[in-house]
């Protein structure tokens, strides 16, 4: 399992957007592995937001942010992001990023996970 550090969250106006960044804490790599991005947000489960496959080939996502959000790696950098655009409040939630060694967007098929960073959007 690697460990994982998320930043870039914020508070932002509807509309606005944020790019949140993943990365990996000591000499650990994303190689080999699919990252995704998941958000809770309160009072709610916790659901598949996006994932990006360890070639960066593919990506997923949910329904309900295609077209608005964007999964990208950076191998040479280590780096995984999403970037959010045309942000609503009911992004409002805490992201996760996570990795698994299966190309799959089912939670339970992530070993690896994050803090969480927190996403406030305000109408």
């Amino acid at each position: 399992q690697v460990q994982l550090v998320e930043s870039g969250g914020g508070l932002v106006q509807a509309g606005g957007s944020l790019r949140l960044s993943c990365a990996p804490s000591g000499r650990r790599t994303f190689s080999g592995y699919t990252m995704g991005w998941f958000r809770q947000a309160p009072g709610k489960e916790r659901e598949f937001v996006a994932a990006i496959t360890w070639s960066g080939d593919t990506t997923y996502y949910a329904d309900s942010v295609k077209g608005r959000f964007t999964a990208s790696r950076d191998s040479a950098k280590n780096m995984v992001y999403l970037q959010m655009n045309s942000l609503k409040p009911e992004d409002t939630a805490l992201y996760y990023c996570a990795a698994t060694s299966f190309g799959s967007v089912a939670e339970y098929d992530y070993g690896s996970w994050g803090r969480g960073t927190q996403v406030t959007v305000s109408s």
